[in-house]
């Protein structure tokens, strides 16, 4: 015999509680718990060891079709797919709203729509009409796409099932979506869930790429149930400002491919347009030396991306508290790194407000940002500006010392690539690093590489340039 019990679910993270509470007690967030539908409890033990059917085995080598990536003709958004889609897989695309999530899959759709494989659009935030007027500022109106306004689980999968199965299936969005089988509104933590399992055991069952748009939250974390990234094979995040024109693409969580990689985007008139070399578009409008800047070869996946890192210190009058703003980089990293340079090499922020910005809204995580950020910061203070055509990178430790950092050989060879001659960093460590990064003072494939051990001489060498 069974009996139904009341649960309460978090709408913010997913969490149960038998009771409601104004705070839920896992992630303390006020008025995010509501009621779900009623669970069952049995009041004896169930036997699960009959009456299902057997499960088939297979050996890792046994023989079958290999399955074949498939290119959506974007190529950033293949290279941040890993080289493409894979039939069957699961694809979840957050970003912030109006970012360009919905064009962006659109355009992959046209292309691959294009090349005779089925495709389906199906949106349950606008209506047909809307996503046809978009289509037709893009110039995709010609584009063989299937394009339903929907929002019911039961209709869509039962549309399918009548059908071919399509090669790409993109649902925009899985919070929009409900099941007449599940209680609660669109969006709560169980539609969500039950939606996105119908749909990718669909996607499983019929060798379909199945791309799901979710909403963000105020955080820029995914809305709805932490589980719900658990439960695809690949996580993106689509990125960017909207007073800046670039976007990127990054992959959080991948199967099938490297995580980290990233693909770049410039929002044009006529949609997103790919943009093949990213470090032309961050360091574009560096005409002439200027103090308090630096150019720092990032790495994003196996991208080098060269990104401008701009420094201003301001000096104040006695008394006043000095500021600290940071933008696009971590507020407690520049928090640590002027601790180092007034403890480890004499110099004076406490009496100076002190501004950090990476040009082009550019957002940067690599530790190895340290010695640019450091670098920007002395030249600043001193109010001389860096070697022309330079690149700067290295981890700094509370020590003051300047520690190896991963690809620092690829770093270079970009570096190089783009006409800069001159390298500040540590010593290569690996093999391929030695090869390309050379000795200290020696020139290597093209770029002059000076060896960096101690912060302290970074400061020294800016401070005594001319």
């Amino acid at each position: 015999m069974a009996k139904t019990k009341r649960r309460y679910v978090c709408q913010a993270c997913g969490s149960v509680s038998q009771r409601w509470q104004g705070q839920c007690p896992d992630c303390a967030e006020w008025n995010t718990l509501a009621e779900d539908a009623p669970a069952t409890v049995f009041s004896q033990k169930h036997n699960l060891s009959s009456g299902g059917r057997a499960v088939e085995f297979v050996k890792l080598d046994a023989p079958g079709e290999i399955l074949q990536r498939r290119p959506t003709g974007l190529a950033e958004f293949d290279r941040a797919l890993g080289g493409g889609l894979v039939p069957g897989s699961a694809i979840l695309m957050g970003g912030d709203p109006g970012i360009g999530k919905s064009t962006l899959l659109l355009q992959a759709a046209a292309r691959i729509a294009r090349t005779g494989a089925e495709t389906v659009y199906i949106s349950g935030e606008e209506a047909a009409g809307q996503v046809r007027l978009r289509a037709s500022r893009l110039g995709l109106a010609d584009a063989p796409i299937k394009l339903a306004s929907a929002t019911s689980v039961r209709d869509i999968l039962t549309t399918l099932g009548d059908m071919e199965a399509p090669a790409l299936l993109v649902i925009d969005s899985i919070q929009t979506m409900y099941s007449d089988s599940i209680e609660g509104a669109p969006g709560t933590v169980s539609q969500v869930r039950g939606c996105a399992f119908e749909l990718i055991r669909y996607a499983k069952e019929n060798g379909t790429a199945l791309v799901l748009v979710g909403h963000v939250t105020k955080d820029g974390t995914i809305a709805g149930p932490r589980v719900l990234e658990h439960m695809v094979d690949v996580v993106m995040s689509f990125e960017g400002e909207r007073s800046h024109q670039y976007r990127i693409l990054r992959a959080l969580k991948n199967r099938f491919g490297a995580v980290d990689e990233i693909g770049v985007f410039a929002m044009a008139g006529a949609g997103l347009e790919e943009v093949s070399n990213p470090s032309m578009l961050f360091l574009s409008g560096r005409e002439a030396p200027m103090a308090g800047s630096s150019v720092f070869p990032a790495l994003e996946g196996t991208r080098p991306v060269l990104v401008e890192i701009q420094a201003l210190i301001v000096r104040l009058q006695s008394g006043a508290t000095p500021r600290r703003a940071v933008v696009g980089w971590d507020n407690g990293r520049l928090a640590m790194l002027l601790a180092v340079l007034e403890s480890r090499c004499g110099l004076n922020f406490s009496s100076a407000e002190v501004y950090l910005n990476v040009a082009g809204g550019y957002r940067l995580s690599d530790p190895a940002a340290d010695v640019a950020v450091a670098a920007a910061l002395v030249s600043a203070l001193a109010d001389k500006a860096l070697p022309t055509h330079s690149v700067w990178f290295g981890e700094v430790s509370l020590a003051g010392e300047i520690r190896n950092v991963a690809h620092a050989g690829v770093r270079l060879r970009e570096a190089a690539k783009l006409g800069f001659d001159k390298g500040f960093g540590p010593a290569p460590s690996g093999d391929a690093d030695k090869k390309a990064g050379g000795k200290s003072g020696e020139k290597a494939g093209g770029l002059n590489y000076q060896t960096m051990q101690q912060l302290a001489n970074v400061v020294d060498r800016i401070m005594a340039s001319p």
